[in-house]
């Protein structure tokens, strides 16, 4: 079951996959969203198996202490809140009966600081510390995450056509990160080969952070 805001979007993305996938059009921080995709998703497939908390919002970019109270909230309603309510969704439906496992899509700028991504760091960070948290109260359930570095998605366009080639040259793969490069670990992490993993967030970054240490 795919998520997202935009039903036409979601319909795309579904006509280039295989298998049986359907959609649920829902907006991530909304009250109740994942209840109802939870919901959903259990009428549709028959369970739940797996919950991706994926989505992501970033509306400020600035020094810390400028950001205003709207574009805060926001930010905390999609990256943090919305994994947490969510989780407690398919938790309630499905994993407490079942156990499943729980994937948290967080950023290397949770464990970094960066000029300009003070807000949005501070919501990855959370995240971090939730999926450990929630994995020491949810087991069997396992909780893992993925803390990515700049890969080129539409949601990171601006970083990606401002800073790219620059970033790309300094590290030591010389390359920025690819969709399928973090989809292969989700796969990984997400299967019954990770099935001793749990409350750990794993960095894939092209060796970004080991050339910033050098």
């Amino acid at each position: 079951m795919l998520n997202s805001r935009k039903q036409d979007q979601l319909e795309a993305a579904a006509a280039d996959m295989s298998g049986d996938v359907d959609v649920f059009a829902a907006n991530t921080g909304d009250e109740g969203a994942g209840d109802r995709a939870v919901s959903a998703t259990i009428e549709r497939f028959g369970g739940l198996d797996i919950l991706v908390n994926n989505a992501a919002t970033n509306p400020y970019f600035g020094s810390t202490l400028e950001v205003d109270e709207p574009r805060y909230d926001k930010t905390f309603q999609v990256n943090l809140k919305a994994p947490i309510f969510w989780s407690q969704a398919a938790w309630r439906q499905s994993f407490k009966d079942k156990p499943g496992t729980i994937l948290n899509i967080a950023s290397v700028g949770g464990m970094r600081v960066e000029n300009g991504l003070g807000i949005y760091n501070l919501t990855k960070a959370a995240l971090i510390h939730l999926t450990r948290q929630l994995a020491g109260e949810l087991g069997p359930t396992r909780v893992v995450g993925i803390a990515p570095g700049l890969v080129k998605t539409d949601f990171a366009a601006l970083l990606v056509d401002t800073f790219g080639e620059s970033l790309a040259a300094r590290q030591p793969l010389k390359r920025l990160g690819e969709p399928e490069d973090i989809a292969n670990l989700a796969l990984f992490l997400a299967s019954d080969m990770a099935s001793w993993i749990t409350g750990e967030t794993y960095v894939i970054d092209g060796g970004a952070g080991v050339a910033s240490q050098n």
